[in-house]
This record gives structure tokens, C-alpha cells and sequence, in this order.
């Protein structure tokens, strides 16, 4: 790879990780990247650093430009290794004159890397600094994954590098939104804001108002992660607006497991209940089938959560109980819900079910379905009604 200017003197130089496929427990099909951002002027500075692991590719980078001994500054946007596993060595090579974080993020680096002797330079929120012809404005954000998370913006350039919002786990070669197809992009962009920034949607609501009412001027968006927003920002802008209002769309999802195949019977039979109704748009999304962060992809948007498990052991299903522990801690909002199950003879997990929809503030629109042994024609038709009656309460 080579080092890919993305406006005049600033240039992306980070690095690509193709075989990654786990982040925190969220299945990235498709690898993911580690972007770090040069900017050349009277002073240099480059923003983040990348995986201890991807050194070398950022080395290569930065020497397609500059000796990496010629840098004057470092801004760490956002502790997280992923974008500072090399920090320790960069800043040995590089002997930066000063690095730039947050409050929060110089207690996480005192924390992480425990050098007090680093040349840290505290900034807050509308705190400034210039590079020659170029400013860089700093923007808190706490929150927006990790306390220490702030925003770099250079206004001449209307450029935000964005640190992890707005970004894609996606390792591709291409480094812009307009050289791949736009909904893969989006899909991808969803599924990073579902695993990742849901339960942070209070946070990302606040800092949408606070760039709206300060009017600041974005023509390009440089995240942590994936690809660049040059031709189209204001789309990933408009689309984390709807997700971090948790705008629901008439959909309704039926998460399940089955063990011999009599709560799978009950999820089809809800399901055309919720057909019936009216309801157009209804996924069946098997636990054992399904990775929890596709499930939770899904979830995004969902209007209803029906969940379905049969009893084991007196609780429900070990894949269910994963689904809905990670769901649990994502915080989605604006849904109602339904539970159904199986039992053969102690019959709990639609009790479990129905607490933990409870747990997570998603209100039971009907009770719940339990059908002992193998469904007859006649026991299903309760889980049709169990459909409709979602179906009526999704309107």
C-alpha cells in the first residue's frame, strides 16, 4: 500500500488489517483498518498511530513522505489500542516535541503506558493550535466510544478526522466513499454504529446539536476506521441523526434457538401472525446461526423483539443467553416484545425471556406462548395470535 493524500499536505498513512475477524466480540467479516492521518505544514503532526502488530506499515507510510524523526507533533484522538498499541515506539523514534491529548485521555495514557515524562499537552474542547497555514481545532467527546475520545478539525480544510465515529470495520484497498458501492458502505457503517455507538446514543445526539449550532463546515470526514467520507459526508452524518434517535422501521425480528426443532415450529407460526397483521418486513434469525453483532445489525431498526427459547435446565438456551447478555449492554430502544418457547416438563425460558426484555426497558405487548413437547396444529395457532397482537402493537 502506499500513502494516500486526502487533501493538499495531508495524507492517510495508516494501515490495513485483512485477517482480522473478532473486535470485542463483534464479527468483522471483512477485516478492518487502522487510520492514522498525516498532516505536512511549518509543523508536522500526525494523528493516532496504529495496532501494536502494524508498525512497519505505518513506518512505510510516513517514510513515502517524511523521516519519521522530522515530526514535530503527535494528537492522540483515542487511547484504545487499536490506535496506540505502537504509541510507546513511535514516540521513541519520532521525539515528538509535544503530544496532544484530552484531560481524559492524558489520565488514559498515564494509565496505559505509565511514562509521566511523555511532553503531553492537555487540550479541551474549542482549544486551538497552529501548524503554519493550517489550525487544528480540538472537540471532546467523551463517550463517543471511551472517555479520552476528541475530534481533530482543520477548518481551513473543512476536514474532521473523527477519530471512531463515523468509521466501517472494512479492510479494502480503496481509501474514499465514492470508489466502493454505497450500500455495502452503509451496511457496514450500521454495523459499526449498532456494536459499537448504540448505547452511546444520548452522547452522539448532544455532539450532532453542538457541530449543527456551531456551524461548523465539514466537507470531509476522516475516521479511525474505514473509509474516508469525501464525496458524500453529510450522508453518514444524516444516518447516524436516524440511528442515534433509534428511529425504528416496521420490521420485526424473531430471535430464537431451538433444540429439537418445536420452538423453531412456534417462530414460524409467529411469524405469520405477524404476516397476517400486515407486517412486511419479518427476519427469522436463529441464535446458533446467526453472530450476535449480525443479530444486533439487525436489531438497529427493528421495531419488535419476539424471542423464543426452549427450557434447559430450568433457563433458556446458552446462544440465546449470549444473544441477549451483548444485547443487553447495546441499550435498544423504542421496541416492544414478545416470548415464546418449548418446555417437556419444567418450562421456565419463556419466563426468562419475558424478565430479560423487562431488564432491558422493552415492554411485553402480550403474554407469553408455552407449548409442552411437539406443537399441534391447534397449540400453534396461539402462537399466530402471539404475532398479531405484536403486529397491532408495532402500529
Amino acid at each position: 500500500m502506499k500513502a494516500t493524500e486526502i487533501k493538499p499536505d495531508i495524507f492517510w498513512v495508516g494501515a490495513l488489517d485483512w485477517n482480522s475477524r473478532d473486535f470485542h466480540g463483534y464479527l468483522i467479516e471483512k477485516g478492518t483498518t487502522y487510520n492514522a492521518y498525516l498532516i505536512r505544514d511549518d509543523k508536522t503532526a500526525l494523528f493516532d498511530t496504529v495496532r501494536q502488530g502494524f508498525k512497519s506499515d505505518l513506518l512505510h507510510h510516513l517514510h513515502q513522505l517524511i523521516e519519521p524523526e522530522k515530526i514535530d507533533y503527535i494528537v492522540v484522538n483515542h487511547v484504545e489500542l487499536d490506535h496506540s498499541g505502537c504509541l510507546p515506539e513511535m514516540i521513541e523514534l519520532i521525539k515528538p516535541e509535544k503530544i496532544f491529548c484530552s484531560p481524559m485521555g492524558h489520565k488514559a495514557l498515564l494509565e496505559h503506558f505509565h511514562r509521566p515524562d511523555w511532553p503531553y499537552e492537555v487540550v479541551k474542547t474549542g482549544d486551538t493550535i497552529s501548524l503554519g497555514r493550517r489550525t487544528v481545532k480540538f472537540i471532546e467527546t467523551r463517550m463517543l466510544h471511551w472517555p479520552d475520545s476528541m475530534f481533530s478539525y482543520i477548518p481551513e480544510e473543512k476536514l474532521l478526522i473523527s477519530s471512531d465515529a463515523f468509521g466501517q470495520h472494512w479492510a479494502t484497498s480503496e481509501r474514499f466513499d465514492d470508489e466502493v458501492d454505497p450500500g455495502e458502505l452503509m451496511a457496514h457503517a450500521a454495523k459499526y454504529y449498532a456494536n459499537i455507538l448504540l448505547l452511546f446514543s444520548p452522547n452522539v445526539q448532544k455532539l450532532l446539536a453542538e457541530v449543527e449550532a456551531s456551524g461548523l463546515e465539514i466537507d470531509m470526514i476522516a475516521p479511525d476506521h474505514g473509509l474516508i467520507w469525501r464525496r458524500n459526508p453529510g450522508a453518514i452524518l444524516e444516518a447516524y441523526q436516524r440511528w442515534s434517535r433509534q428511529e425504528p422501521k416496521e420490521k420485526a425480528l424473531i430471535i430464537y434457538d431451538t433444540m429439537w426443532h418445536s420452538t423453531e415450529k412456534m417462530a414460524n407460526a409467529v411469524a405469520s401472525g405477524l404476516l397476517e397483521e400486515g407486517i412486511n418486513s419479518v427476519k427469522l434469525l436463529h441464535a446458533r446461526k446467526n453472530h450476535r453483532s449480525d443479530i444486533m445489525t439487525e436489531v438497529l431498526d427493528a421495531k419488535a423483539l419476539i424471542l423464543g427459547s426452549p427450557t434447559l435446565n430450568n433457563n433458556i438456551m446458552p446462544a440465546m443467553a449470549d444473544v441477549l447478555t451483548y444485547m443487553k449492554g447495546l441499550r435498544p430502544k423504542n421496541k416492544v416484545g414478545a416470548a415464546f418457547g418449548s418446555y417437556g416438563w419444567s418450562g421456565e425460558a419463556v419466563k426468562h425471556l419475558s424478565e430479560r426484555l423487562d431488564a432491558m426497558g422493552i415492554p411485553l405487548v402480550a403474554e407469553g406462548v408455552r407449548i409442552k413437547n411437539v406443537p399441534a396444529h391447534e397449540t400453534l395457532k396461539d402462537c399466530v395470535e402471539l404475532g398479531r397482537a405484536v403486529a397491532r402493537a408495532m402500529r
